[in-house]
């Protein structure tokens, strides 16, 4: 992990943690109230709204390994690798801003072709 110890990354690192090791709630006591995310999937609003985004994904997990967590203050990144039953492999990252201690801005970045592919290669 990066050496800083910006309160952003801390808060980052604590969400990716709760999360990848499917303690929804725990993760989701960090956002504030009015969380907005941006995904290829979407836009979600709220802790209800980003609670629908993370839920079905974290509920799938097989397994997960955060690769690193970088931040200062106000932002921060995480870097992870996650296995799903139809995806092996399947990485991300999320790009946060952190006011006030809680996370008002999450920017989820992921390849959706892979999403994609998986899900065909099923149907067929």
């Amino acid at each position: 992990m990066t050496g800083t110890n910006g309160l952003a990354q801390q808060v980052a690192e604590e969400f990716v943690r709760a999360w990848t090791s499917k303690d929804i709630d725990k993760a989701l006591s960090l956002l504030a109230d009015d969380v907005v995310c941006e995904a290829p999937t979407g836009t979600f609003e709220g802790v209800e709204g980003y609670r629908g985004f993370l839920e079905p994904f974290t509920t799938s997990l097989v397994s997960a390994t955060v690769i690193d967590v970088l931040g200062n203050d106000t932002t921060a990144a995480t870097v992870y690798t996650t296995d799903t039953p139809l995806l092996k492999d399947f990485r991300g990252i999320d790009y946060f801003t952190v006011e006030n201690g809680r996370i008002t801005r999450v920017i989820s970045i992921f390849d959706m072709l892979a999403m994609h592919k998986a899900r065909s290669a099923v149907q067929h």
